[in-house]
């Protein structure tokens, strides 16, 4: 089976190329400015905002599965337009597609969001992943949408080198207490992913770890598992910056995880070294895998907020015996 990861030299990307090619498959992976280090991938230059650039290697790939692993921030051109280009081409071909998209198309006005509940973004990055989410969908109503949060894995993301610079002293900055998102471990997440990926389900998936935790809590549990003085982290309120974006992001993945078999561990399991907060900011997981509301003062949306729909998300994936999905090694 061929299976193609757009933008695959990303973090995210590089571990789907890497279990893919464990698995056997001959994988294809794009690029923006350099090919990953995986010499087993066939790469391919690509620029989201050309259009005949985006047809062009989907059809000489001619895969059977494309995951869109892609990053463009805020640029509508490439997050919002370039999705719109990959659904297209993959329509085109009749491939399946499996969108990733982000808890940043939430405004944070609910305790948690389901799978069902609608995009409601509150700043330019939110809104290019929102639009992506709907183009897809409307394109390719057999696509699925999987929306996850920080990605953390082996001292290579963005977060883990954010916390070593700063515990370090060689960048400025601050850790926000206020800002809660609930992580997933890079090989939980593209093993997860490529589960989806070989079977016929559709729709919106969440794929995020059961823990809540902040910035800074996730920069502390970072620091005591390299061995790093925690006391030396900055801390702030994102509040009081001028940093846009909601504050408090909870993905509720219960569901999408009752119908994996992959596990989707939580940070408190996969960066253990510091007993969780209770009632704190970054909250802790609840006897039944869910992350507990958030304070009693925190402000919060009507049980309706977000336009959460109480229609559950698509039937379970089935697995194909001809094309099992990589294991998370």
């Amino acid at each position: 089976m061929t299976v193609l990861v757009i933008g695959g030299s990303g973090f995210l990307g590089a571990e789907l190329v890497r279990q893919a090619l464990a698995a056997g498959h001959r994988t294809a992976a794009s690029y923006s400015s350099r090919p990953g280090q995986a010499s087993g991938a066939a790469w391919y230059p690509l620029d989201l905002r050309d259009s005949a650039g985006v047809t062009r290697v989907m059809a000489e790939v001619a895969p059977s599965v494309v995951i869109n692993a892609s990053s463009g921030g805020s640029d509508w051109s490439v997050t919002a337009d370039g999705a719109v280009r990959v659904a297209l081409a993959a329509a085109g071909l009749g491939c399946r597609l499996v969108h990733v998209s982000s808890d940043a198309v939430f405004s944070g006005a609910r305790d948690r969001y389901e799978e069902s509940c609608l995009p409601d973004p509150v700043y330019p990055y939110g809104a290019a992943k929102a639009a992506a989410e709907t183009a897809v969908r409307l394109l390719l109503p057999g696509a699925v949408v999987a929306r996850t949060s920080l990605i953390v894995g082996h001292g290579r993301s963005e977060h883990e080198r954010l916390a070593h610079a700063l515990a370090t002293g060689s960048r400025a900055g601050a850790l926000f207490t206020d800002d809660i998102r609930c992580p997933v471990h890079v090989e939980d997440l593209a093993a997860a992913l490529w589960e989806i990926s070989f079977s016929d389900a559709a729709g919106v998936f969440h794929l995020a770890g059961p823990d809540a935790v902040s910035r800074f809590e996730l920069g502390l549990l970072v620091a005591r598992r390299d061995g790093l003085d925690g006391a030396r982290l900055p801390s702030g309120r994102r509040a009081a910056s001028s940093v846009p974006g909601p504050l408090d992001v909870r993905l509720d993945s219960r569901v999408s995880q009752g119908r994996l078999h992959t596990r989707l561990r939580g940070a408190y399991e996969f960066l253990p070294g510091i007993a969780p907060r209770h009632g704190g900011g970054g909250g802790r997981r609840g006897p039944t895998g869910a992350t507990p509301a958030r304070p009693a003062d925190a402000p919060r949306g009507p049980a309706g907020a977000g336009g959460c729909s109480p229609t559950p998300p698509p039937p379970a994936p089935s697995r194909s015996a001809a094309a099992p999905p990589p294991s998370a090694g």
